[in-house]
């Protein structure tokens, strides 16, 4: 299945965490880093709660420097309302794609987990479930192609970061970038993370060398596509979708986080269709207590750390190239 999303370097080191909530970072940080300090850390998710840092500071036991996200942003759309102005219409026509997406998944989904659910002679049936799985793959790849190119058209006319807005407040988070030992991406609102992440191109100003640590949210857009996904929402029967080309810093992962929560991991028929449905990426749980490290190209994960597999069971995630 083709990724989409930009590709960082696959030498940067990474640990996406299970969800925090304590934020229990130190024991990640610290083979990473030592006692180095400061750290510089992304709360955007939380949208205005981003500088309650009190619990997060006293755990690390050491500096903290926040880069703010969330507040830079508001303050580039008061400066700048032209840009402002495009982000919303620009964010408003992704809104609608989406809705169009959904529409066509909530029947595609369902008549794949019928053919998996069914039995019959293997030989007979099993081309039809591959065939409606891939119908499934075929409109996320379709709808990610389509948010790319929503995306690459608003970048190309706007071109948000040499906007003076936006440059200014990008010469600042570069030198404090620059100070600091590691960068930390908390979890919240998944995709208010992600876009104010992209309007300053933190990845982009961040030293290869500078490794990142993230849980949650703070995982899930690090991949190279966000994957939303809930079984048993308030509104009734639910399914996986994409949201949207992540950063692509973790090629090949679709990060779950509180995955035994929000899926019916019991239920081998939804798990091997996730598992299918995303072939030649890992499915990792990550919930709490769980890690996943790529370093110097390698991924490993300590247990309890598990994948979804493609015959409907979980298993020990195995390490690996990345």
């Amino acid at each position: 299945m083709r990724l989409l999303g930009e590709k960082r370097s696959a030498q940067r080191t990474v640990a996406l965490l299970g969800p925090q909530r304590t934020p229990r970072v130190s024991e990640a940080l610290g083979p990473l880093i030592g006692d180095a300090e400061p750290v510089a850390v992304v709360t955007a998710g939380w949208e205005e709660r981003e500088t309650e840092l009190d619990e997060m500071s006293q755990h690390l036991e050491r500096d903290v420097t926040n880069l703010a996200l969330y507040a830079r942003a508001e303050d580039v759309f008061q400066r700048d309302p032209e840009l402002h102005t495009a982000l919303q219409q620009h964010h408003a026509r992704l809104r609608s794609l989406h809705q169009l997406y959904r529409l066509r998944l909530r029947y595609l989904v369902p008549a794949a987990e019928k053919l998996l659910a069914r039995k019959g002679r293997r030989s007979l049936i099993e081309p039809e479930r591959e065939a409606a799985i891939e119908d499934v793959r075929a409109l996320d790849d379709h709808y990610l192609g389509r948010v790319a190119a929503l995306q690459r058209e608003i970048e190309d006319e706007w071109q948000p970061t040499t906007r003076d807005a936006v440059a200014e407040h990008r010469q600042e988070l570069e030198a404090l970038l620059a100070g600091c030992a590691a960068l930390c991406i908390a979890g919240g609102h998944v995709r208010v993370l992600l876009t104010r992440l992209k309007l300053f191109d933190i990845l982009g100003m961040l030293p290869t060398s500078t490794p990142i640590v993230a849980w949650s949210a703070g995982a899930m857009v690090l991949t190279d596509r966000v994957v939303l996904f809930h079984d048993s929402p308030p509104q009734g029967r639910g399914f996986a979708e994409v949201m949207r080309p992540g950063l692509g810093v973790c090629p090949g992962i679709v990060a779950l986080p509180h995955a035994s929560r929000r899926l019916q991991l019991d239920d081998p028929v939804r798990v091997q269709l996730f598992a299918r449905r995303f072939r030649g990426a890992r499915c990792v749980a990550l919930d709490p207590g769980t890690q996943l490290v790529l370093e110097g190209g390698l991924w490993t994960a300590p247990e309890p750390t598990l994948q979804l597999t493609e015959n409907g069971t979980l298993e020990a995630v195995a390490g690996g190239v990345n």
